[in-house]
Formats: C-alpha cells, sequence, structure tokens
C-alpha cells in the first residue's frame, strides 16, 4: 500500500481507501457478512481510511466500521459526515444543539472517543457562507470530540469557498473520468493552501466499470434507480450526472483505458491517483472481491501524457455537454 498525507495535518493515509456508502444502504441488497469480509480485506491489504456517514443506511455503516475496527481505533481513521439526517436547508440543523447530537450518534455507533475528520455533507451554499457551522466545528476540535474537519460539495464554486476557511483540512469532490472540472482551479489550489482531497464516486457510479448495458435494470432500493434524474438529492451524484444510457454509450467509447491495465475499474481508478494533488480515492464496495479489483488498481500502469491529454479531450467535446446539475 502506498500513503499520502492529508493536507498538511500528519495523517498518512492510504492512496486507495474506501467510502461504505454501499455497505450501508441505497445501492440494492447488501450483506453485512461479505461488507465485514470486504473491510476486513481491505485493512489487511494495508487500507487504513474509510469515509462514512450517519445517514448511510441510518448509521448502519459506521456501526459495520465499529466492527471491522475494534483494537485498531489507533490505527484506522475514519472520516464520517453529518447534517442529511436533518432538513439540510434549514439554518437549524447546523446549530450547536443539532450538530453535538449528530456528531454524539456517530460517536456512539462508531464506538470512538474522537472522529478523525468530520464533514458537512454537501450543504446548500448559503450554510457555507453563513458561517456559523463552522464555529460549532471549532468547538467540537478543541474540545477533542474530533480531531480535524473538512465538507463534501457539490461544485468547484462551493470547493473553493471553503478553502478561504483555514480549518478546514479536507474537501470531498466527485471527481472521475467524466467529472474532470475540480481539476482546472480546486486540486491546484486545495494543495497550495495545504488542504487533502477525496476523490468520491471516481466509477460513476459504476459507469467507469465498463459493466452496464443500455438495458441494465437496478433494484427499487438502489439510488441509481430512484436518484437517476435527482429527484432525491443532487443528480450528480448518480452517474457523475450523465442520464444513464448516455454514459453507457460514452463508457463503451472509453474501453481502450482498460488496456495494458486488466480492467476499465483499475484504469479508471489509476487515471484519478496520477493526479497527486489527490490525497486518496475512496471507491465503494460490497465484497472482499470488489475491494481486491479496486486495490489491483495500485500495480497497473500510470497514464501517458499523451493518453491524459485524449481523456483531457474526451472529457470536453463528448462528456461535458451532458453532464447535469450544479458542479
Amino acid at each position: 500500500m502506498n500513503y499520502r498525507r492529508l493536507g498538511d495535518t500528519e495523517m498518512e493515509v492510504s492512496e486507495i481507501s474506501f467510502g461504505t456508502w454501499a455497505i450501508g444502504g441505497a445501492w440494492g441488497q447488501t450483506n453485512d457478512t461479505d461488507a465485514l469480509k470486504g473491510l476486513q480485506h481491505a485493512i489487511d491489504a494495508g487500507v487504513n481510511f474509510f469515509d462514512t456517514a450517519d445517514v448511510y443506511g441510518d448509521g448502519h455503516s459506521e456501526e459495520l466500521l465499529a466492527k471491522a475496527t475494534k483494537g485498531k481505533e489507533d490505527d484506522i481513521y475514519i472520516a464520517t459526515k453529518f447534517c442529511r439526517a436533518g432538513d439540510i436547508y434549514d439554518f437549524r440543523t447546523y446549530s450547536e444543539e443539532k450538530v453535538r447530537e449528530y456528531c454524539e450518534g456517530s460517536l456512539k455507533r462508531l464506538r470512538r472517543e474522537r472522529i478523525d475528520l468530520y464533514q458537512i455533507h454537501c450543504p446548500p451554499f448559503e450554510i457555507l457562507k453563513d458561517g456559523q457551522v463552522f464555529e460549532v466545528l471549532d468547538k467540537l476540535k478543541q474540545e477533542g470530540k474530533i480531531r480535524y474537519y473538512g465538507v463534501s460539495v457539490e461544485t468547484v464554486e462551493e470547493g473553493l469557498f471553503c478553502l478561504t476557511n483555514p480549518n478546514v483540512k479536507a474537501l470531498q469532490v466527485i471527481l472521475n473520468i467524466f467529472r474532470q472540472k475540480p481539476l482546472e482551479r480546486l486540486l491546484p489550489q486545495a494543495k497550495a493552501q495545504g488542504v487533502g482531497i477525496l476523490a468520491r464516486l471516481p466509477l460513476a457510479s459504476g459507469l467507469l466499470t465498463g459493466k452496464f448495458k443500455k438495458n441494465t435494470v437496478f433494484a427499487e432500493n438502489d439510488h441509481r434507480y430512484f436518484n437517476r434524474d435527482g429527484s432525491h438529492f443532487n443528480v450528480g451524484e448518480t452517474f457523475a450526472g450523465l442520464e444513464f444510457q448516455k454514459g453507457v454509450e460514452l463508457s463503451e467509447q472509453l474501453k481502450w483505458i482498460a488496456n495494458g491495465r486488466g480492467n476499465m475499474t483499475r484504469a479508471a481508478l489509476r487515471w484519478i491517483l496520477d493526479h497527486d494533488e489527490v490525497t486518496c480515492v475512496i471507491p465503494g464496495f460490497k465484497t472482499a472481491e470488489q475491494v481486491e479489483d479496486n486495490l489491483k488498481a495500485l500495480t497497473v500502469p500510470s497514464f501517458s501524457q499523451e493518453e491524459k491529454e485524449k481523456i483531457k479531450a474526451f472529457y470536453k467535446q463528448q462528456v461535458h455537454p451532458f453532464i447535469r446539475g450544479a458542479y
């Protein structure tokens, strides 16, 4: 395993880490036994950082992480998120009383005394500009409830604004071959300021695995079914904001990236890791086999400059015009 420092903190985290949305829920059927085997396989391979949220399975993914990391609390970093268990547009959701309630709930489920990275979970821009929630997080940090805090953002503009707060130590952004906008300004600025970058949705909800067909059907409890048009949360969180069939068509045009790299999954993750501004990439998983496949991205060749330019041109000409939602 390779490790990268999270911004200017002392935390050295595995460059392939894992998100736990899929094992918590909203990605179709889940199996706790398989999930725990996957977590154990990741830990055995040297993964020391996991991202979760209090709303992933109503806290279930946090509980799974507590089981998987029992006795390893000093060795495994956990990042969790808050605010979406309430009304994200209501300023009271970000009051000291509510944020403390969310924080204590996560600590209880995680069975920890401190959260390594506490993130505001894709709040409206107005909340960030108001700034009161940051004052609450500063208090929690001073009290030792959290080690550091960051923000999971939907747009580059939100991310750039967060960088004006010197106590924000990490940004979680949608970054993949289909979502390259953060590369232009946000990532270079974050690196210059010593702010870590967590790259979420690196496979564009599975589009970049190359396994989907235009007639693929998802379960009703899978966000790729119920949020494919953004009816439940930001459309960019599902298929990188692309209409599904268009996304499949575009992924088929990208199959060449797998040449010499085993498969599209490993290639897509490698492309992200080739950007040194990224602290870690956080793909999801449901099984140990998926964990292993993702980890093999560490062993495949990096992209040449010519390949990078080809992917950049593909994004600008073929992908960008079809992305829906603010980003």
